[in-house]
């Protein structure tokens, strides 16, 4: 099963099995790993799911699409090259060890 680690704006890292298949939101909220809102359940229409994808993984991930790419202009923290919706990235083996930085902000 892939590990997802969750690093948090202070650095405090939660590591996280996550089942192929799901997105990176449902891992988080399965998990309790606070700092990720989803207010619309994984539906990118509303951008509380913003995490920074690190760079270990990020050539792995599909493109970003054009609802994505419109959602991630809505983020309450700044956008970056690695920002990208968590709803939109689904778990995969290829995926093990993944690092996700939660933002300081989703509201």
């Amino acid at each position: 099963m892939p590990t997802i680690t969750f690093i948090t704006p202070d650095g405090e890292r939660h590591q996280v099995d996550a089942k192929p298949g799901i997105s990176v939101m449902q891992a988080a909220m399965a998990n309790d790993i606070g700092g990720i809102v989803a207010e619309c359940g994984g539906s990118a229409m509303c951008a509380t799911c913003h995490v920074y994808v690190g760079d270990d993984h990020a050539d792995r991930l599909d493109p970003v699409g054009e609802v994505e790419h419109e959602m991630l202009e809505c983020t309450t923290s700044e956008r970056t090259g690695s920002s990208r919706l968590s709803c939109q990235i689904e778990v995969s083996d290829e995926l093990d060890g993944l690092e996700v930085y939660l933002p300081e902000s989703q509201v």
